[in-house]
């Protein structure tokens, strides 16, 4: 579990269908980026947009080969369930996949494109939430993957700078063996909740934690481009004793030293693994859902084998490896027509939450959100 920064959203249609919705450093030089040789010439993996460009999937997998690594940030193990993502890539493509400083926020990924870049530790890809995806887009490299035609328009850039990869449902995690289940927000002013209640990260720069606040101005009557409403009750539960302000990790979950967790679906569910008396629920209400975004750093030292990496990442079989970890990929809809998401999955990653209560901000909303937050919350809530 960790702080990521601000999302991108999409609209969400139906339960099975979504149709819209950081690093060590070296003194070495990098290996000059990027050419390899496909079999029938040399292509400049750097400037590559889609394999077509290495002739087919199978010249990029010889050029990515020939790299051998991958540097990515910002992946935590239990994300998403990117531990098995990120094997699934080693072991079916043979490159090493170096990860970095998994608890680092999105701003902090692009952070390190900037202080290593030229070195062969930079960053070769981005996952990234919203306001710095959109306000980033100078680093990334243009990739259009083989599955492009069935990633629905609303999810992609459309010359392929960013592609909208898996989306969460915010959530409450909660040490059942101290509380009941919370059903609605005002539970959580109540004495038995002093000092436990948390949320992932501060909201003007951690987009677990902008979601959280987004959930909570929704259920208390906002708008997702209203944050008022999330931000005062927040101010209620700081008033109250109850606002734990450390942030949580699986760790101070397991410890108890955070309690309750205002989180994303798929970080509250993966906790249980180390703390059985852990449930997830999802309140009454509209329901916040949220995507995330993937990205090539135009400046990466392994270009073949970041192109292939969002290859594995948007393919079928790496897609449905995000239903593992509760979270709802982008390309669920096409899984489901052919037949490669188990539909239990999909019920489990969407918390069995009805699609017509699911609310998510557009660009503007986030935009308008965030200035909010950032004009209110040291004052409200600190």
């Amino acid at each position: 579990m960790t702080s990521r920064a601000l999302l991108r959203s999409a609209t969400l249609v139906t339960a099975t269908l979504l149709v819209g919705s950081l690093a060590a450093c070296s003194s070495a030089g990098a290996p000059e980026a990027g050419s390899g040789d496909t079999g029938s010439g040399t292509v400049d993996a750097a400037t590559a947009t889609s394999a077509a460009d290495f002739g087919g999937l199978d010249g990029l997998i010889k050029a990515a080969q020939e790299e051998g690594e991958l540097n990515v940030v910002a992946l935590p193990e239990t994300w998403a369930n990117y531990g098995e993502i990120i094997a699934g890539f080693e072991k079916k493509y043979d490159i090493t996949v170096n990860s970095a400083s998994p608890d680092a926020s999105s701003a902090e990924e692009i952070q390190a494109a900037d202080n290593l870049k030229g070195q062969d530790t930079a960053p070769d890809v981005f996952d990234l939430g919203a306001a710095v995806a959109q306000t980033s887009t100078d680093y990334f490299a243009p990739y259009k993957v083989e599955t492009w035609d069935s990633i629905p328009d609303e999810n992609k850039d459309p010359e392929g700078l960013w592609v909208n990869n898996y989306s969460g449902i915010m959530s409450v995690g909660y040490d059942s063996d101290k509380f009941s289940e919370p059903k609605k927000l005002d539970d959580l002013l109540g004495a038995d909740y002093k000092g436990a209640v948390a949320i992932n990260g501060d909201p003007t720069q951690a987009g677990a934690a902008f979601a959280a606040v987004g959930s909570i101005a929704a259920l208390n009557g906002g708008g997702v481009d209203d944050f008022g409403p999330g931000i005062d009750f927040m101010g209620k539960l700081r008033e109250a004793g109850n606002f734990l302000t450390l942030d949580p990790t699986p760790a101070t979950i397991a410890s108890g030293e955070t309690p309750v967790v205002f989180d994303w679906s798929f970080n509250n569910v993966a906790a249980a693994a180390d703390k059985p008396s852990w449930k997830t629920t999802v309140l009454d209400g509209p329901t916040y859902v949220s995507f995330y975004n993937e990205a090539i750093n135009k400046d990466a030292p392994n270009p073949a084998a970041a192109r292939l990496w969002q290859e594995w990442i948007f393919s079928d079989e790496g897609q449905a490896l995000f239903l593992g970890g509760n979270a709802v990929p982008v390309r669920v809809d096409a899984l489901t027509e052919a037949g490669t998401a188990d539909e239990k999955a999909i019920e489990a990653a969407t918390f069995g939450t009805d699609s017509a209560n699911w609310v998510s901000p557009t660009q503007k909303e986030t935009d308008a959100a965030n200035a909010l937050l950032t004009e209110r919350w040291a004052t409200t809530v600190k």
